[in-house]
């Protein structure tokens, strides 16, 4: 055994040597990197460090030196590869570096006695995840993972491909000290000062994993936390270490009574048993030899083979703030080396040699010591099989992928994974404000987002030799253009003539390549389609849009280029999608939603509304159940009706600025005998009017009716002329609320009952209803002498169909559902802090037009100009409840206490199982309200979570309730009774053909090869698989008669 201390290798600074935190070897055993606290990263020679003492070695020492820390560097580690080298510090940050192959650009740092850099190692990702101290780093033995652990608690994991942060584990209680691999790429358990080691279970990511594929991934599968009940919390480190063999764990900083020790945990029990004692401080660190050892020299006779496995032992070093590393295998229980005072301070980090002979020790006096071992003092090193072969009974050499099944199942994956790029690609388009030029299959141009229809004798085939001979055309136009731009001569200020240079990018297209203003160019098509937005928001409020990429695009403009998108299996065309250039903003109108006129901001002082007196009101209403707060009676009401929009209340003066408003005015008396004054005027000139016996105290109206409600609880409802449509409805007491919208009147009362009629019809969809359930009657305890606070009602609105939408002071929203006749939450804070899922849509239903499987609005729709029933109702009550979530100032409080519910044993799956919940609430809240767009969203979204969880009963009862079960005998009896909505006899659900909801949802199923059994039997009966074979080999026809041989005497079932 050799020692060997050179007196360069440390971080020397203009002062003293700073502390050496960390360090490693890398996996070819050439470098040596240190990490101080100097705020430095510096990589050695291993093979200067081994010559230290020979005076004729001039190679090279330090090989280079990288400073792009603010604070102490905690942590480094090269990954298995040796590709990257990842560095964790104080200041939060973890930086990557990256061997560059070219030299270095600079010769040494000036300023500095740094010798110059030999290598060119460069920073390539910086890393953001932790809140505090980044302590400890490690990489998974496949390359795919990077973890971090750090003084914030959390346990962060990256990919180990792309960087991105993939998962957050935040479940133990204090700060996170160690983390160290299972060899066998299944496990990797952390150390904290909460006293505890976790063990999680994974599986290794794919290249292109994302977040969301990551929420089931990364288990809490164990917690140990017996060794170390009383183990102080002095320690800066607690590194652990995984045995080569994948048999145990090593963890520093365990207790055995009174002594300090080294806990070797066993795997798959997860219990120590074994303790290494005789170190007479805490531990910081311990660490395995990464080779398995012989205790007997193996000899010629026993063959390549070696001796027996049962005489192969591991080796591990510990080491920590006693100043003393021991050495100690598993053969015997005494240590086979101790070194004592090797350092001066603390020893912080160990780093073993890939050939497992050789090991390295910093510490927090500055020094780094190489301990070298001669051949046969720690054992005989084993070849490297050995380690795979004791790993091949956990797993080691297997992916936890799984295999397709057959060919089928392959087709269906690449299905879904083409769709599901096709999908990025245009959300990421849309996103940056590609625009997409109307690239339609004929040549006729489109008007207004629809195709003129072709004459029936017109054909396919005939309207082919059109294109290619004008594609020819514009090629000659093209050349002539660029020649003629070429030969364009200037004459300068001295009078020579110069040839005019030439921009590339206009030779080629036509239009400069610099960014252009979005106000400049627009086609005739794409202004139509500007005019006319792709969807209706259903909700009687102004939404406003901004450019794609935000605020910060409108301001600084957008420098990516607009690009054509290449052509897509799918029959829309990709003008379809919502990338074209600017969202406008839009306000309710007569026929849906319309550009918002500018308008001047409102200057000086709003008048207040007079008050003449507070409503009359039977004393009786004490007693009521509810008691909702009556408006005073005002000496004036005036609101405009702006192209069938009644506007919020206002003055005159502010009302007459449009000539073409109708202002209904409603004037009470100051003497309540007198009657009131109702009338409608247009431009000055009265069309209508009317006296009513009682003060007045709300009016609404619209293009099709005006309706006022008086002291009394009497409602009147006129014609547009004035024309009395009803007798006066008389309620039970004064009205509160009043709404209207189309041919629907909404009113609620002071006793908190809703009214809804039907004026068209002279109807109503259901009997007068009750508040109470929703204002938590149910568990408000009444107070005998007086009444009980509960929340109050924000907002009260009307759909098309008639359904009424209620917003609360605490955040939820409810709709009251005619065929049940209760009232159903859509909306609550519950969701906000227990779903992943929460503000994860935007509230313009442009948001929705693309998905994994293509755009979402059918061209059969826009043909038809229906309106979409109930768009956005869901986002905007979600987005409701946000807001009074905040503004009562809950959110930290829930928050904190759902995180310290998370860390407790058996709420492992509380976030998944809340997410999965939330978004079968959003599911069923589209289908009963009829909103269509939303519904194939969160079905999508759905049917990928479930996928990714693995939860197979969900996923069958899915695409049986999709479809109603894949095939079906003839002779199978049907049943009579018809049911509604996911057990509905019908083509649609929700207004799309349940066909195309079934093969969506399959294509996104598809690429789960743990599911393939299931979703390839749905792709077989939609002739999904069967379609990618007729493409790629073009014997469809056989296939067809195999699969229609095969199905004989079945049917599906719709």
């Amino acid at each position: 055994m050799h020692l060997i201390k050179p007196s360069w290798l440390s971080h020397s600074g203009e002062q003293k040597d700073f502390e050496v935190y960390s360090c490693h070897v890398s996996p070819d055993g050439k470098r040596l990197a240190t990490a101080g606290g100097d705020g430095h990263v510096r990589i050695w020679s291993t093979e200067s460090i081994y010559n230290a003492n020979d005076r004729t070695y001039t190679k090279p020492r330090q090989l280079c030196h990288m400073s792009h820390h603010l604070g102490t560097i905690h942590s480094v580690r090269f990954s298995p590869n040796g590709r990257y080298l990842a560095s964790g510090a104080d200041d939060k940050l973890i930086c990557i570096y990256q061997l560059d192959s070219s030299p270095p650009s600079h010769a040494s740092s000036f300023g500095t006695n740094e010798p110059p850099p030999v290598e060119n190692w460069k920073t390539y990702k910086r890393l953001v995840g932790h809140d505090n101290d980044v302590q400890d780093l490690a990489w998974s033995c496949d390359n795919s993972l990077l973890v971090s652990v750090g003084l914030d608690s959390k346990v962060v994991v990256w990919s180990g491909h792309t960087f991105e942060k993939l998962k957050t584990l935040a479940v133990h209680q204090s700060h996170v000290k160690g983390i160290t691999f299972d060899p066998a790429n299944k496990y990797f358990a952390t150390a904290s000062d909460d006293r505890t080691i976790k063990i999680f279970r994974f599986t290794s990511p794919p290249p292109n994993a994302t977040q969301h594929d990551m929420v089931n991934n990364f288990v809490l599968d164990a917690t140990i936390s017996s060794p170390f009940k009383s183990s102080p919390l002095t320690t800066y480190f607690r590194r652990c270490s995984w045995s080569p063999d994948g048999n145990h764990i090593a963890a520093a900083n365990a207790v055995n009574g009174p002594v300090s020790s080294v806990a070797i945990i066993e795997r798959s029990r997860w219990d120590s048993e074994i303790n290494l004692i005789g170190h007479e401080g805490p531990t910081e660190v311990c660490m395995f030899s990464p080779r398995l050892f012989y205790t007997k020299k193996p000899s010629e006779k026993e063959g390549a083979n070696g001796p027996s496995p049962s005489s192969l032992v591991t080796v591990i070093a510990s080491a920590g703030q006693d100043k003393t590393l021991s050495i100690w295998n598993t053969n015997t229980s005494r240590p086979l080396v101790i070194l004592q005072d090797v350092a001066s301070k603390s020893i912080s980090d160990l780093a073993w040699t890939p050939d497992g002979q050789t090991l390295f020790a910093s510490s927090l006096d500055g020094g780094i010591v190489a301990i070298k071992f001669e051949v046969g003092e720690l054992g005989w090193v084993a070849k490297a099989e050995e380690n795979d072969k004791a790993l091949q009974k956990y797993g080691g050499s297997r992916k936890g992928m799984g295999f397709a099944e057959d060919v089928e199942g392959l087709h269906l994956e690449n299905h879904s994974k083409a769709g599901e790029l096709r999908g990025a690609e245009s959300r990421m388009g849309a996103l940056m404000g590609d625009f997409q030029p109307a690239a339609q299959k004929s040549s006729a141009t489109a008007t207004n987002g629809v195709k003129p229809e072709t004459r029936s004798g017109e054909s396919d085939v005939g309207s082919e030799p059109p294109k290619e001979k004008s594609t020819e055309e514009s090629a000659d136009k093209t050349a002539e253009r660029i020649a003629a731009l070429k030969s364009r001569v200037t004459i300068t200020k001295d009078g020579k003539k110069r040839v005019a240079p030439l921009l590339v990018s206009s030779s080629g297209t036509g239009q400069s390549s610099l960014p252009q203003s979005q106000l400049v160019g627009a086609s005739s098509s794409k202004q139509a389609q500007n005019d006319a937005p792709q969807t209706i928001l259903d909700l009687s409020k102004p939404f406003d849009g901004l450019p794609r990429g935000g605020l910060a695009t409108m301001l600084l403009g957008n420098k990516r280029k607009a690009v054509a998108a290449e052509g897509e299996d799918e029959e829309e065309p990709p003008s379809k999608r919502a990338a074209t250039g600017l969202v406008p903003i839009v306000i309710n109108g007569v026929d849906g939603v319309e550009p918002a006129p500018l308008t001047a901001p409102a200057h000086g002082l709003v008048p207040t509304p007079e008050y003449l007196r507070p409503a009359i009101i039977n004393p009786a209403i004490s007693l009521s159940q509810l008691r909702l707060a009556v408006p005073k009676i005002r000496s004036h009401i005036l609101r405009p009706l702006e192209r069938g929009v009644l506007q919020a209340e206002s003055n005159l003066e502010e009302a007459s600025k449009i000539p073409e408003n109708i202002i209904l005015e409603a004037k009470n008396p100051t003497q309540i005998r007198e009657p009131s004054h109702i009338t409608a005027t247009k431009r000055g000139s009265l069309i209508w009017q009317d006296f009513l016996p009682r003060a007045i105290i709300l009016v609404t109206g619209n293009k099709n009716f005006w309706a006022a409600a008086c002291e009394d609880g009497s409602i009147h409802v006129w014609t547009p002329a004035g024309r009395r449509l009803t007798n006066a409805i008389i309620l039970e007491s004064q009205p509160v609320i009043f709404e209207c919208r189309e041919h629907w009147l909404l009113c609620i009362t002071a006793v908190g009952l809703c009214h809804v009629f039907n004026i068209k019809t002279m109807s109503a969809p259901h009997p007068p209803v009750s508040l109470a359930p929703i204002l938590e009657i149910a568990i408000a305890s009444l107070s005998p002498h007086g009444a009980t606070p509960s929340p109050g009602i924000t907002s009260a609105r009307l759909n098309s169909k008639g359904f009424v939408v209620v917003t609360l002071s605490n955040g939820d929203g409810f709709y009251y559902s005619p065929s049940m006749y209760t009232w159903q939450r859509l909306s609550e804070s519950w969701w906000a802090v227990g779903s992943q899922y929460w503000n994860s849509n935007d509230s313009s239903v442009s948001a929705l037009q693309s998905t994994a499987v293509g755009p979402v609005t059918s061209s059969k729709d826009k043909e038809n100009g229906e309106a979409n029933v109930s768009a956005g109702i869901i986002p905007f009550l979600e987005r409701h409840t946000t807001t009074e979530f905040l503004l009562k100032g809950r959110a930290y409080t829930l928050q904190r206490l759902i995180k310290t519910l998370l860390s407790k044993d058996g709420f492992e799956g509380f976030e998944s199982s809340v997410s999965i919940a939330h978004l079968e609430n959003r599911i069923a809240g589209a289908l009963a309200l009829g909103s269509k767009e939303e519904f194939r969203l969160y079905l999508f979204m759905y049917a990928k979570r479930i996928g990714a969880e693995g939860l197979k009963s969900k996923v069958e009862e899915l695409l049986n309730s999709l479809l109603g079960g894949v095939l079906q005998d003839r002779n199978g009896s049907h049943k009579t009774d018809d049911g509604k909505g996911w057990f509905s006899k019908d083509d649609l659900l929700c207004g799309w053909d349940r066909k195309d909801l079934l093969k969506g949802v399959v294509l996104i199923l598809g690429k789960f090869r743990d599911l393939q059994r299931l979703t390839v039997q749905y792709a077989k009966v939609l002739d999904m698989t069967e379609l990618d074979e007729e493409e790629q080999n073009g014997t469809g026809s056989s296939i067809a008669n195999g699969t229609n041989g095969s199905n004989e005497g079945m049917e599906l079932e719709d």
